[in-house]
């Protein structure tokens, strides 16, 4: 399940070069978590890992800062989470997740992404039986951390894989349990890198060349637009 999803998340990364972009993204969402727990990282989980993903990006510290204070401004857009549901060219099922402060003008976008590429824009729950939504969080390996170990001790918080490579443990389990693994991982002193949720297919689609292309350049598309946070689909990777 999971090395497949990090081939996809740093091909993904790749496409996500420009650095401005990818902290717009980061910013929404801090400040999507700063108005839903507030603006203390100590007394708001998800806001404490966000500031550690930024710090990951490379994303400037003065950033996150404004990103915070413009969270607790009463003239600040409020942002939504909405999520799409869809198919691209050869029937490859697709969920976008967006954060936006214009549900009409997002949805257009999306819809016109869709269209253009071949692909159509469906209802709510339409696709999302075909994907498993995970917590994920990584870590650095270090010295006297056994993999094995950590992911038995992981096991009654709610983690079903622990894996490492090239110097990072990833950390998957169940989209509810992001709370109690986080929990864990910090009265452990354990140094997280990184925590998201990320939406991986059950089953993936064989596609033909000119398919995949044509399911590349939707996925760039959809990830140029500043509403849109995350990109997912079932297409088979390449060989």
């Amino acid at each position: 399940m999971g090395r497949a999803f990090e081939y996809r998340k740093a091909r993904k990364m790749k496409r996500w070069g420009n650095m401005a972009r990818t902290f717009t993204k980061l910013g929404k969402e801090i400040e999507i978590a700063v108005k839903a727990g507030g603006p203390d990282p100590s007394g708001n989980t998800r806001l404490r890992v966000l500031v550690q993903n930024a710090k990951a990006a490379n994303m400037p510290k003065e950033n996150v800062e404004r990103a915070i204070k413009r969270a607790v401004s009463k003239d600040v857009a409020d942002y939504k989470e909405m999520v799409y549901e869809g198919y691209g060219p050869g029937g490859v099922a697709m969920i976008v997740e967006t954060a936006t402060d214009n549900t009409t003008r997002t949805v257009a976008n999306v819809r016109s992404y869709f269209n253009k590429m071949g692909g159509s824009l469906g209802t709510s729950g339409s696709v999302a039986f075909m994907f498993d939504h995970k917590s994920l969080f990584k870590i650095h390996s270090a010295p006297g951390l056994d993999v094995e170990e950590l992911e038995l001790e992981l096991i009654d918080c709610g983690v079903d894989e622990v894996f490492e490579d090239e110097g990072e443990i990833s950390i998957y389990g169940a989209f509810e349990s992001y709370g109690e693994i986080q929990k864990y991982l910090e009265e452990h002193t354990i140094e997280i890198v990184s925590g998201e949720f990320v939406r991986i297919p059950t089953d993936v689609k064989e596609v033909s060349a000119e398919q995949r292309e044509s399911i590349d350049k939707l996925v760039e598309k959809l990830e140029d637009d500043d509403d849109v946070v995350n990109v997912f689909h079932n297409m088979k990777e390449e060989e």
